[in-house]
């Protein structure tokens, strides 16, 4: 089961907010995919929250864009930022990459971003979201949420 950013939002909406501001505060995250040989390739990536979806562009045949074309699954994980702190935690998301064809939908992509021209457009359809942070000093608490679930929250020592 997948689901678009928006359907997660819905669901829950302080780890969606939580997520979100992770991703912008900074530009250039992690994303993996798969290789031909089905070896992890991770690259850096912008992402974009716009019209309840989160959106991957990438140059025209970068090797990422030919690794989602061939195999959709992907890790996205946000830049942790500088030192120890990561202010809101760690987080990754899991799914799959959808290519955009549609010439409407990526000119008003293009309009809202300007990113360069030629460009190759994904919208996600999330499988996982994981949020990992430290409570009090004491606690490693891990939330993951999958479409149509509960939201697991897990305490360590």
């Amino acid at each position: 089961m997948t689901a678009n950013w928006a359907t997660f939002t819905a669901a829950e909406p302080e780890l969606a907010r939580t997520a979100e501001e992770r991703f912008c505060a900074f530009t250039h995250h992690v994303l993996a995919t798969l290789r031909k040989d089905g070896s992890p390739r991770t690259t850096g990536l912008e992402v974009r929250f716009l019209d309840g979806e989160l959106w991957l562009g990438m140059m025209p045949n970068s090797l990422k864009a030919l690794d989602l074309r061939r195999d959709p699954r992907f890790a996205l994980q946000a830049n942790p930022g500088e030192g120890q702190s990561m202010g809101g935690g760690d987080v990754r998301i899991a799914g799959r990459a959808i290519e955009v064809e549609d010439p409407e939908v990526k000119a008003a992509y293009g309009e809202e971003v300007e990113p360069p021209e030629p460009f190759h457009l994904f919208r996600t359809e999330l499988t996982q979201v994981v949020r990992t942070y430290v409570e009090d000093d004491k606690y490693l608490v891990v939330q993951i949420w999958q479409p149509g679930e509960p939201l697991r929250t897990i305490k360590r020592t």
